[in-house]
């Protein structure tokens, strides 16, 4: 699945898939590095990931996938400074006034 669009229909198959591309990728790294700790859990990982996998099963009865999330774009320009008309600095009062002595 690439971000921002759409959710696969099955996401396990999904995810087996990227499983699979990570197997060769840890493949690579280790025809790179050798039989090493590092590679050694990775390889771990990747078998583990897999195993999961195969144990997931169906999905619960009645159980829905979360609804995708609405991003709202907030426009990269400076704020109106009226917003800030008679605000407080946190602590300090107003804005020109002095703290109590």
């Amino acid at each position: 699945m690439t971000v921002g669009s759409e959710p696969d229909p099955d996401p396990v198959a999904a995810a087996r898939q990227h499983a699979d591309h990570l197997a060769r990728a840890v493949r690579q790294v280790e025809a790179a590095y050798g039989d090493t700790l590092g590679v050694r859990r990775l390889r771990s990982d990747v078998q583990r990931i897999v195993e999961c996998l195969d144990e997931l099963g169906p999905p619960m009865p009645g159980h829905h996938a979360p609804a995708p999330v609405t991003r709202e774009v907030i426009p990269d320009v400076p704020y109106d400074e009226s917003l800030w008309t008679d605000a407080e600095t946190e602590g300090l009062g107003g804005l020109g006034l002095r703290t109590p002595r």
